[in-house]
């Protein structure tokens, strides 16, 4: 495997699922805005969405991929047996949990969005949306084991398409908004749930090759079966310990009016890079990691345990600095329009630019959580989280009331940086990762590159300011164009400095 180029495939089908995730979020800009219905309706897609994220962009992965691994070098027919059987009780228990919420909907929308209580027709609406959208959790979770058995034999592409289903089937919905004006949150909330069947039967279209689920409800569950949900129910919390954050966030967020779509419409922007720096090296690098480390194969593993963190610092950083650098430029030129007046922009700019604090951070847990997981210890991430999630719901509520929304990101970006370092410690404590000797210079030439290139992208935001307010006309074309450039200067100042070497895309991980 080559980690660049297979890195690149599963980054080409999430940065087009991520523009046309964007392309979706400001139609929902234009036609609900930061208002009340749209409040309702991030709500009742914040929960499936958010599973959606935990299972495919690698929580499912990082617990299945090593143990399926596993079964693959002994044979086929141990494999098929095992992932059958991980389907079916995957399959039961997922049915189950979906059949209960739906009956107890309102006591769970009241635990998930509680500041919604004091506007009840506001709370009757999320109650509504959400049991349209919740079957989305069953659709999305089995197509997150499909994705797992590919990415196990090293086929990225599908896996990281999928979403561009979605995307595609709420665009068509919404290009129809004007029509449907007050039923079209119903409409999109329907689409929600249609997609996630829709890419359930194109996942399963492309593992038939590999696999082909057979419902057989007497299974057994042996010590193979326990071991992998003993490792499933750890890392989804740690794994996913980003998104849990953002979660808790518009849990608390429902108690300020708008906050929750001001969050909703930060966070779209930052996880463009998060896929990229994050979620996709993680994926890509966890079978062949678990590979060299079934075979001990050291040398190996030390070097593709570094190039994945190298890879991850030099997407995230020159992304964060663009953020801090031009955060409500970035936000006008992406959402601000119709319903999504200047007042909404400062707001989720504002958001965003304590995001971007921690974008290296969000990546990085991805990256060192990938380092034990494909060791089978998920254990070890899950409590660096419970504490990570515990530090952001503290400073989060403590400080609410003074601050206000506000804090959310702030408390997300603090408990992220001190969940990195805690794994950072307790990979370099048991030996499990070590920096090699040319880590150093790299990161230095990195950072370097990083600094001239934002410098020249503060001079082109500078100087092209009049063309970036909320009322230009061009702020879109604008805000590419320069982005566009600041990515060749970064590019070709990394080949000068060699920050970044051509010969790593032909090298074999």
């Amino acid at each position: 495997m080559n980690l660049i180029k297979s890195t690149g495939t599963f980054s080409f089908f999430t940065l087009i699922s991520r523009l046309s995730g964007y392309l979706r979020d400001i139609l929902i800009a234009i036609f609900l805005g930061a208002g009340p219905i749209a409040d309702a309706f991030f709500v009742a897609f914040r929960f499936p969405n958010t599973f959606r994220r935990l299972f495919s962009e690698g929580t499912f992965n990082s617990a299945f991929v090593p143990s399926y691994s596993s079964e693959l070098n002994k044979n086929k027919k141990s494999a098929k047996n095992f992932a059958n059987n991980i389907f079916n009780i995957l399959f039961l228990a997922l049915l189950a949990i979906v059949f209960i919420i739906e009956i107890f909907m309102p006591i769970f929308v009241s635990l998930i969005a509680p500041g919604f209580k004091e506007n009840s027709e506001k709370l009757e609406i999320a109650i509504n949306l959400t049991r349209i959208t919740f079957p989305f959790l069953l659709l999305v979770s089995l197509s997150s084991f499909f994705s797992a058995i590919l990415n196990s034999h090293n086929k990225f592409a599908a896996a990281s398409a999928t979403p561009i289903i979605l995307n595609i089937i709420l665009i068509l919905v919404l290009i129809f908004g004007k029509f449907l004006e007050d039923k079209l949150v119903y409409y999109i909330s329907y689409a929600v749930t249609f997609a996630g069947l829709i890419q359930l039967i194109f996942l399963i279209f492309f593992v038939k090759k590999y696999f082909i689920p057979k419902f057989n409800f007497k299974f057994k569950i042996n010590n193979k079966i326990k071991l992998f949900f003993n490792k499933l129910i750890p890392s989804i919390f740690s794994s996913g310990v980003t998104q849990i954050n953002i979660l808790v966030g518009t849990i608390i967020a429902s108690f300020q009016a708008n906050a929750v779509s001001y969050l909703y419409y930060a966070d779209r922007i930052y996880q463009i890079n998060l896929a990229i720096a994050g979620i996709a090296i993680g994926t890509v690098l966890l079978p062949s990691l678990s590979k060299y480390i079934n075979s001990n194969n050291s040398l190996k593993i030390d070097f593709i345990q570094n190039k994945s963190l190298e890879l991850s610092l030099y997407l995230s950083l020159p992304a964060t600095a663009a953020l801090l650098i031009a955060s409500n430029e970035i936000t006008s030129a992406l959402f601000g329009y119709g319903s999504f007046d200047l007042y909404s922009v400062n707001q989720s700019a504002n958001a965003l630019f304590y995001f971007a604090l921690g974008l290296p951070a969000f990546a990085a847990i991805k990256i060192f959580s990938s380092f034990l997981f494909a060791r089978h210890n998920t254990k070890i991430p899950f409590y660096f989280s419970v504490f990570s999630v515990g530090l952001n719901v503290f400073i989060s509520v403590y400080f609410f009331d003074e601050i206000g929304f506000i804090i959310i990101p702030i408390a997300t970006t603090i408990s992220s940086w001190l969940n990195t370092f805690l794994l950072l410690f307790y990979l370099l404590l048991k030996k499990y990762f070590s920096f090699n000797k040319s880590f150093p210079l790299r990161f230095l030439n990195i950072l370097f590159v990083c600094i001239f290139s934002s410098f020249i992208f503060y001079k082109l935001i500078n100087n092209f300011k009049e063309y970036l307010i909320y009322e230009s006309e061009y702020k879109l074309l604008t805000i590419v164009l320069l982005v566009i450039i600041t990515i060749l200067i970064y590019i070709t100042t990394s080949i000068v400095t060699k920050a970044f070497k051509i010969s790593d895309i032909k090298l074999k991980y």
